[in-house]
């Protein structure tokens, strides 16, 4: 079953021939390598492309072990490309597998690596590279700080339900339910049943990510980064910091004197995961203010599938499941995402009137639009859209306004302009913001 990943593909094509290396970013197992290796591949075929112009290096399988050492690597494509007039393509899948090796000019000097290897190889006229690759020795960010200015990045993302729907088909709102339980890891869909969709995603925890962080970052403290993992994964949509965290776990395993965990320690694994593309943090946004607040902000996952099983497919809220789906959607589609905040009046405990804070989920900015989102799993009653509809009322603009959800299936806008649309409407109508 192929899988089209269009919004990835024609990123791609838009990136050829900018003199650039194109870097192919994301969380692991998401589909970087099949983006490069079997779509861009097709594409070129289609477009005329003689396949022997197309050099293709998978790093971490053996046939290609011996390229592992940038300088064969950078010689062998040197001899294949230069002085020709063809133009080639260098695919190189995995290169977090490349070796440091010693300069041969100078061994007291500094290793070369990979990034001397593609840094050589720009120079080529007819040579187009890209590459994809993250694991414990190299995350993406590593890749983009060493070529920062000389490379263009596609992050691509697990699969968004617009993706994943058009590859299983069937009754859109079974396959939603699918989607917010088993989330959109591309595997996912080929596995036979449900118990295989649990297995696979849980042992992406234990033998993929938690390992990569573990062996990359030497983590002193694998059950403190365990119980981050788990904590982040039962709070999404919460509001927290390393401050809480810490607090919690020092707590939960009554952690005292020199045991504690200091919150520097809490902040740095919790980087560590962001950097691994497992979480993202989203700041708040003081609308009116406009400035951000330090913390506490809302940590979400890069896949609701990831999530749940990290938790044992326990705690189905899908009022939390919902707000996690959107924010990924936000996310695939491009946008800067903060949660907002605004102030209205409102009673203390003692019953006088004074400033409280009103959230509103999402704040979306693209360029100069922006849009305000907020995520309802049901709003059965006048109060209770009220509730939600107060904090739009307090932004003192008129940017658009979304309500997104689960218990509609008709879009319709209120007396305040304020649209009502279904979840499913929503992650399909990619015209909505």
């Amino acid at each position: 079953m192929e899988i089209k990943r269009e919004k990835y593909l024609k990123q791609l094509i838009s990136f050829m021939w900018d003199g650039q290396v194109k870097i192919i970013t994301g969380i692991r197992r998401c589909g970087k390598s099949y983006l490069l290796g079997t779509l861009f591949r097709n594409y070129l075929l289609e477009q005329g492309v003689d396949n022997k112009n197309i050099l293709s290096f998978e790093l971490d399988l053996t046939k290609d072990i011996k390229y592992r050492n940038p300088l064969v690597l950078s010689e062998y494509v040197r001899g294949l490309v230069e002085n020709k007039q063809d133009k080639f393509y260098l695919f190189v899948d995995e290169i977090q597998m490349s070796d440091e090796v010693y300069n041969p000019y100078n061994k007291e000097g500094k290793k070369i690596t990979f990034y001397d290897a593609l840094n050589d190889l720009r120079s080529l006229h007819n040579l187009d590279i890209y590459v994809t690759g993250s694991n414990s020795r190299m995350l993406s960010s590593d890749i983009l700080t060493e070529f920062r200015g000389r490379s263009d990045e596609v992050r691509v993302h697990p699969l968004s339900f617009a993706e994943y729907y058009s590859a299983v088909g069937g009754d859109k709102y079974d396959a939603f339910d699918n989607y917010a339980f088993f989330g959109g890891m591309p595997l996912i869909i080929s596995r036979p049943d449900d118990s295989a969709r649990m297995k696979y995603l849980q042992s992406l925890f234990s033998e993929v990510y938690l390992r990569d962080i573990v062996e990359r970052k030497k983590i002193k403290r694998e059950d403190i980064l365990s119980s981050i993992l788990d904590l982040l994964c039962s709070s999404i949509g919460s509001l927290t910091n390393p401050s809480n965290v810490a607090n919690t776990i020092n707590s939960k395993q009554k952690l005292s004197g020199e045991n504690t965990v200091a919150n520097n320690t809490i902040k740095s694994y919790m980087n560590y995961l962001d950097d691994a593309f497992l979480f993202s943090e989203c700041k708040r946004w003081d609308v009116k203010g406009k400035s951000y607040f330090d913390y506490p902000n809302k940590y979400y996952c890069e896949d609701i599938g990831l999530r749940n099983a990290r938790i044992g497919f326990r705690q189905q809220e899908m009022t939390h499941i919902m707000e996690n789906i959107i924010y990924n959607e936000l996310i695939i589609r491009g946008f800067a995402v903060d949660v907002g905040v605004v102030y209205g009046s409102g009673k203390d405990s003692k019953g006088r009137t004074t400033q409280v804070a009103r959230e509103i989920d999402f704040v979306v900015n693209s360029g100069g639009k922006r849009t305000y989102i907020q995520s309802a799993y049901a709003l059965p009653n006048d109060e209770k859209a009220e509730i939600e509809n107060k904090p739009f009322q307090l932004t003192g603009d008129s940017f658009p306004k979304i309500i997104v959800r689960h218990d509609i299936r008709k879009r319709w806008y209120d007396d305040n302009g304020i649209l009502n649309i279904g979840i499913i409407d929503f992650l399909l109508d990619d015209n909505i913001i």
